[in-house]
């Protein structure tokens, strides 16, 4: 049913493109002459206006009469061009300058909220790690408990997302995010992403997009690394022997480049032992080049290629009983064999195609080659009271897929129509992915887990939007998930199947989205966002369970507004709703299926971005989560971790004289730890500062994390441990935060 009115609202829409816009060019840096995309064209004096796409390109069908064409872009210089001297197809260019709110256009055709937010907070404040990556997005608090070697635990909209369950990550439209993985469903190990090769970065919140799928749930992010950077190096030295280098090198000339053709590697490498007191002998080496060029007049190819590998002791997560008692100190271990290594190796093309009317084709293919072995102790002599609880998770895989897009503009009357339809697949395959219990790491005891997992995903999306007037805009989407589950079980002890063996299943889901946009003021735009979408579950839960109630629903809504009562102020707010029905979940660190019933969420997010001053920029996000279990008894329905109360903010300096700089603010309010709250996972304030000198050809700056040497737990749990010699207990384990830690680094541009 859901493939038949696909297609019937491909039909219909072709059938209204009966009308071709007359006004039509192309935006570009006019320092770089890459294309501006996101940039806003307005049509005086109707109001009506248009977004660049990934092009720079926009265009206008002109009804009536236009007098001008108002152009911004957070960056650039604001254009007004009369519209009797462009001519079709015209390339505009755009002068850089420092980032003003002023430059932020509200417009009723802008159908993603957090755009003036996203472009110019990382313009702004940039990213100087893999961490600050994810921190970019407003109420998305991240902790690691690894010390910096395992994916980051992400929080938001008062969910525990784990290591990705929820929150769906891709960097140039290639997946973060591992499904069926050996620690957990989702895993979005982010580390291969070298921070300065980030130009952008695109996010929403809640499940509102046809063209994501699987996992977008809280929201969704995409980076997209940058198609020109500067000649760079760059070295970093600080406390705990933590040291970076870092460089950047152009491998084509500036002739190429003027023929739109670029071509640049990147490659860093990081090592520390960090602040805990049991050395973490960290290191991690990333490679990344990329290649983005003009084959003809209608064609653009990018190709890019990475390589990650990493390798760490941690500390781990360590009872509260523990220090209480004096066994250990606040950033001791109690098992020093927990570590891991773990290393990504991918490539990544797209082709993007422009037709004849404009219409815009793209194909991408990609495949990554993954290894991951880690190495943990969370209860310690629980299980085993002689050897210890030491687990070992490890998975070899490949991991290829497809993504295939198109889009068209066009009008029906005097409505403006976008449609966008697309396919997406995706293959995993992995060998021997295993929970095995051991000891000094490499010593087997007991295997729990051992198989080979196949996941094959398809899915295919419709999206409509109608720019009725200036006002009113309406998007209507819909969108279907197949996926296929294969577990070839080698284990013949696990309970969970009936003997060793291959185990099949399948499931699908259908997801429609409406969204509504509405001007009501030159600077004010309401939204209200409804949907449904989904997560899915481990193959091995979903094999075990025969495919049966393994692809839960989660519907949700959104009602927001972005205003700008003054031209150097920007809020957005907005309260929303989400529900979940129940699921099975698979513990990677058990082995086990853990069942959950219906949740229910309740929230709001506000963000406010203020420009006092050409050279000040203040930003404050506070969100607020109400979450809870609906199928509980009374007394018994929080939901663990799930953070209620949480703020970021800071203030940033950029001034003529090269000094800038800012200084920041992260707020975690207490949360609970269990179903009943009988446990508190205690939340944290904590500032970080940077400061730079910079010039043309050089940088010099010094970054601070925990300023005032705050002593923080970054992640807690509810941890039922045995103590060798001792009795089993129920309370908190937590990985301690960092300690006051300063790093100089110095940049050259060349």
């Amino acid at each position: 049913m859901c493939k038949y009115f696909m297609i019937l609202l491909l039909l219909v829409t072709s059938v209204c493109f009966s009308q071709s816009k007359n006004i039509s060019g192309t935006l570009k840096d006019s320092s770089t002459r890459h294309p501006i995309a996101e940039a806003t064209i307005i049509r005086e004096p109707s109001g009506f206006s248009d977004i660049s796409d990934a092009r720079g390109k926009f265009s206008f069908r002109a009804p009536g009469a236009i007098d001008t064409l108002l152009i911004s872009a957070v960056g650039f210089q604001t254009r007004a061009i009369p519209a009797n001297s462009i001519r079709n197809g015209q390339i505009i260019f755009l002068q850089p300058r420092a980032v003003q709110l002023a430059d932020v256009v509200i417009t009723g055709n802008t159908t993603n909220p957090y755009k003036a937010i996203s472009e110019t907070d990382i313009r702004l404040r940039g990213v100087s790690n893999s961490q600050e990556v994810l921190r970019i997005v407003p109420g998305l608090f991240i902790g690691q408990h690894q010390g910096g070697g395992k994916a980051e635990q992400i929080f938001l909209r008062g969910f525990d997302n784990d290591h990705g369950t929820d929150i769906r990550l891709s960097v140039d439209g290639m997946p973060v995010n591992m499904v069926s993985h050996a620690h957990g469903q989702g895993y979005a190990d982010s580390h291969f992403i070298i921070p300065e090769t980030i130009a952008s970065a695109t996010y929403k919140k809640g499940m509102y997009d046809a063209e994501k799928g699987d996992l977008a749930v809280t929201g969704f992010v995409d980076f997209h690394t940058a198609d020109h950077i500067d000649n760079l190096v760059k070295l970093e030295a600080g406390q705990y022997n933590t040291y970076r280098a870092l460089a950047i090198v152009n491998l084509l000339g500036q002739q190429q480049q003027q023929k739109d053709r670029t071509w640049y590697a990147a490659g860093e490498y990081r090592y520390s032992n960090s602040y805990f007191d049991h050395p973490q002998y960290f290191q991690r080496a990333n490679f990344f080049t990329k290649y983005n060029g003009k084959l003809n007049a209608h064609n653009t190819l990018s190709l890019s290629a990475a390589s990650m590998y990493s390798t760490w002791n941690a500390s781990g997560q360590i009872p509260e009983s523990a220090v209480n008692s004096g066994l250990i100190g606040f950033y001791g271990a109690l098992d020093p064999k927990e570590g891991g290594i773990t290393s990504r190796t991918h490539i990544n093309a797209q082709l993007a195609t422009t037709l004849t009317n404009h219409d815009l084709i793209t194909n991408q293919v990609y495949y990554t080659y993954y290894n991951f072995d880690l190495h943990t102790n969370f209860t310690f002599f629980l299980e085993d009271s002689i050897n210890g609880d030491e687990i070992r998770q490890r998975e070899k895989r490949n991991m290829a897929g497809y993504n295939g897009s198109y889009l068209h503009q066009g009008y029906w009357g005097n409505t403006q129509l976008i449609t966008e339809a697309g396919i997406n697949l995706r293959v995993d395959q992995t060998y021997n992915s295993a929970l095995l219990h051991t000891m000094d790491r490499y010593t087997l005891l007991n295997p729990l887990k051992l198989g080979d997992i196949g996941e094959s995903a398809a899915g295919i999306y419709a999206n409509e939007t109608f720019h009725f007037n200036n006002r009113f805009t309406l998007n209507a989407g819909l969108r279907y998930d197949q996926l296929y589950y294969r577990y070839n079980n080698k284990l013949a002890e696990d309970s969970a199947f009936s003997g060793t063996g291959t185990y099949r299943a399948q499931n699908y889901t259908i997801s429609p989205k409406l969204n509504f946009y509405y001007q009501a003021a030159p600077h004010l735009q309401f939204y209200l966002f409804t949907g449904k979408g989904f997560h899915s579950n481990d193959a091995r839960v979903v094999v075990a369970q025969h495919g049966a109630e393994t692809l839960p629903a989660a519907y949700g809504s959104d009602l927001g507004t972005v205003f700008k009562p003054v031209k150097n102020l920007l809020l957005n707010a907005a309260v929303w709703y989400s529900y979940l029905q129940k699921e099975f979940v698979y513990g990677g660190d058990g082995g086990t299926v853990a069942f959950s019933g219906r949740t229910r969420r309740i929230g709001f997010d506000l963000s406010a971005r203020y420009q006092p001053g050409q050279s000040i920029y203040i930003d404050a996000d506070l969100n607020y989560a109400n979450g809870r279990s609906l199928d509980d008894p009374a007394g018994q329905r929080y939901i663990p971790l799930a953070p209620a109360w949480s703020s970021t903010g800071g203030i940033t300096g950029i001034f003529k004289n090269g000094i800038n700089g800012s200084l920041r603010y992260r707020w975690l309010g207490n949360r609970p730890a269990n179903a009943d709250y009988s446990l508190t996972a205690e939340g944290y304030f904590i500032n970080d500062v940077v400061l730079n000198y910079t010039q043309k050809k050089y940088e010099i700056g010094l970054t601070i994390n925990n300023l005032f040497n705050v002593k923080w737990k970054e992640t807690q749990f509810e941890t039922v441990t045995r103590l060798k010699n001792e009795a089993p207990a129920d309370g908190i384990a937590f990985t301690p935060g960092t300690k006051f830690a300063a790093l100089l680094h110095f940049s050259h541009f060349f």
